[in-house]
């Protein structure tokens, strides 16, 4: 049963999500328009070329286009319909897949990103906290040395840079790789085995690139957090006592392993970006891919959908992990009352 500081923690966390989530959209909002330039160009050039239309066709045409796309009112008018079409569930239609909506878009590939953002930043979390707690453990030795240099060098790596070398390595050179899509051309998604093993080659690439990129700042991190925990009273108690290391360790391990949580919450927003990048590199069908021609045409609708549903993934990750972290450790929903 839940108890009610449990409820009172569900129920700020939720509210500051709700807040965060308002300012993050505004930003979203008002971000592509200060870019210069008319959205509506790439309908218009369309339009001229497959219709020949004369100069007061086009102009008709834009100015249709401009009330359908609300472009013609001021942006508060503009902002307040996009919050009350989106809480409707009503994400617009492109502006460079016209007539299409954002959401028959988005949705098809929402799915390609989550399936390579999630498990590519909870492995690299994982491999980077075990790796680090080791070093820490074995701290001065071989492993320590070997662990902290090549975090210290694999965590100042890009995520497009690193994505590159392994295309030019496993893909030109050694050729064992796709280099590029999420599966091989000419193939169509479906439940087979052969397919589904042909996604799994494709997926190489761009996982790994994440989860390489990522899991060094978690080792370096987890780390300094196991050698500080190392040197507290506890630890000194438990080792005059005789306790065995193993079980020292699990403690210490333990204890360390909480800031990472709240770590692992913070992170996933800078995840997403890496994600959206990898995705242009290896021309991965997901959200990046699709959010890099919204932004290359000014599709405002578009650009708005993609981040409204892609923040509202994230968040609802965010507080998936807070629920964690207060379950696991009591004093994070007592100290709400405080």
């Amino acid at each position: 049963m839940i108890s009610k500081q449990m409820l009172k923690f569900i129920g700020r966390r939720l509210i500051f999500l709700l807040i965060t989530y308002i300012v993050a959209t505004t930003i979203v909002f008002i971000l592509p328009r200060v870019i210069p330039g008319n959205p509506l160009n790439q309908i218009l050039s369309r339009l001229s070329q497959v219709a020949q239309a004369n100069p007061e066709q086009i102009r008709a045409a834009e100015k249709t286009l401009m009330e359908q796309f609300a472009f013609d009112k001021p942006w508060y008018v503009q902002y307040f319909d996009f919050l009350g079409n989106a809480l409707k569930g009503d994400l617009g239609t492109s502006v460079s897949y016209y007539p299409r909506k954002v959401l028959d878009l988005v949705i098809p590939v929402l799915p390609w990103t989550l399936l390579l953002l999630l498990p590519a930043t909870i492995v690299a979390w994982f491999l980077g906290n075990s790796l680090g707690a080791l070093a820490a453990y074995r701290r001065n030795s071989w492993i320590d040395k070997g662990v902290l240099t090549t975090s210290l060098i694999v965590s100042q790596i890009p995520y497009y840079w690193l994505g590159m070398i392994f295309i030019f390595f496993f893909g030109v050179k050694l050729g064992i790789l796709p280099v590029g899509g999420a599966y091989s051309q000419g193939s169509f998604p479906n439940w087979s085995w052969s397919f589904v093993l042909d996604v799994l080659k494709h997926y190489i690439l761009p996982f790994a690139s994440i989860v390489v990129s990522a899991m060094g700042g978690w080792a370096i991190g987890m780390r300094l957090m196991v050698i500080y925990e190392l040197g507290n009273d506890y630890v000194r108690f438990s080792e005059a006592l005789g306790m065995n290391d193993k079980r020292i360790y699990k403690y210490v391990f333990r204890n360390s392993l909480l800031p990472q949580i709240t770590g692992l919450a913070l992170s996933l927003g800078g995840a997403l970006g890496g994600a959206l990048i990898t995705e242009i590199i290896f021309n991965y069908p997901g959200t990046g891919f699709l959010l890099f021609r919204a932004l290359t045409s000014l599709d405002y609708p578009l650009i708005q959908g993609i981040f409204v549903i892609l923040i509202a993934s994230i968040y609802l990750a965010n507080f998936i992990v807070d629920f964690i972290y207060a379950v696991i450790d009591p004093r994070i929903r007592l100290g709400q009352e405080e």
